[in-house]
């Protein structure tokens, strides 16, 4: 796996998500943005989905969770920017956070999981 590559994929795809969330449902870009991120997302799936699920599937059996594994596309940020808030990526049910909200999410700059517990607790559990 080409973690360069990965990045870069990853970074166009937060970029247009971002972008797409500032247009309104009336701007005349909206469906055309729109239509872009969601080809984006099918060739990031479709090229880097089974490398990204193995890493999800093994992080959630790492915290005790039995929530489904989602796409990695689900896992993503609202933008760019360098840390996920606390409401950014996947809720998961952690056996290791019981009673906690504890989310993971996909960021670049290196490639990595971010798991993110209420507001106070951010860690990296993955890296490409």
């Amino acid at each position: 796996m080409n973690s360069e590559e990965l990045n870069s994929a990853l970074v166009a795809l937060i970029d247009k998500k971002a972008e797409l969330q500032k247009l309104t449902y009336d701007d005349a870009r909206y469906d055309d943005v729109e239509e872009e991120l969601h080809d984006l997302e099918d060739d990031f799936n479709e090229t880097y989905g089974q490398f990204l699920e193995a890493a999800l599937e093994k992080v959630h059996d790492e915290l005790s969770s039995d929530t489904d594994v989602l796409l990695p596309t689900a896992y993503l940020p609202a933008g760019p920017g360098p840390k996920p808030t606390p409401k950014e990526g996947v809720w998961i049910d952690s056996e290791k956070y019981s009673g906690k909200e504890a989310r993971l999410t996909l960021v670049p700059n290196p490639v990595r999981l971010v798991l993110t517990v209420g507001k106070a607790v951010q860690e990296d559990v993955w890296k490409a």
